[in-house]
């Protein structure tokens, strides 16, 4: 099992680089590292998007109510822990419906969400990127907090650690 690496987003608005908390959620950085290895979220938009709150991607329905794990049922529990919060821009965190029911979908905040603490596996933060991330949290969206112009994960690759720099 991979215990160490990043994952790049390349998205249409620029590059992303996520660290991952392998330490403290291990099966969701599996689940994430794997799911970009694999190629699952290439292509993928970003469906959700709520200014000064948080841009929501890893759907490939691009509905929001898609994506499977890489483990055996799709879904899978959380890795909630205290030391980790939502205490700004820049947290990576798992979009649910509910206790336990993890996916492939994730969001990034764009600000601090306290409501979010205890709900949602917190697994990343945003290494470099940060302005690719305030572009997409500005984008214009219609209905349903969809961007009116689709944006998306071009390409989604790792970087074990051996390779960072």
């Amino acid at each position: 099992m991979q215990q160490e690496g990043d994952v790049v987003l390349e998205t249409s608005m620029g590059k992303i680089t996520i660290e991952l908390y392998w330490n403290e959620a291990p099966k969701t950085c599996t689940n994430f590292y794997t799911l970009a290895e694999r190629g699952y979220y290439n292509g993928v938009i970003f469906h959700r998007i709520i200014p000064n709150f948080m841009i929501q991607g890893g759907d490939p329905t691009g509905t929001g109510r898609g994506g499977e794990s890489i483990y055996d049922g799709g879904k899978f529990e959380d890795e909630v822990t205290g030391a980790l919060k939502h205490t700004g821009a820049g947290v990576v965190s798992m979009a649910n419906s509910g206790p336990n029911t993890n996916g492939s979908q994730f969001f990034i905040t764009l600000a601090p969400t306290p409501h979010l603490d205890g709900k949602h596996t917190v697994f990343g933060r945003v290494k470099h990127g940060m302005k690719v991330v305030q572009g997409l949290g500005s984008v214009v969206t219609v209905v349903d907090d969809r961007p009116r112009d689709k944006v998306r994960i071009i390409r989604a690759y790792t970087v074990p650690a051996d390779l960072e720099s």
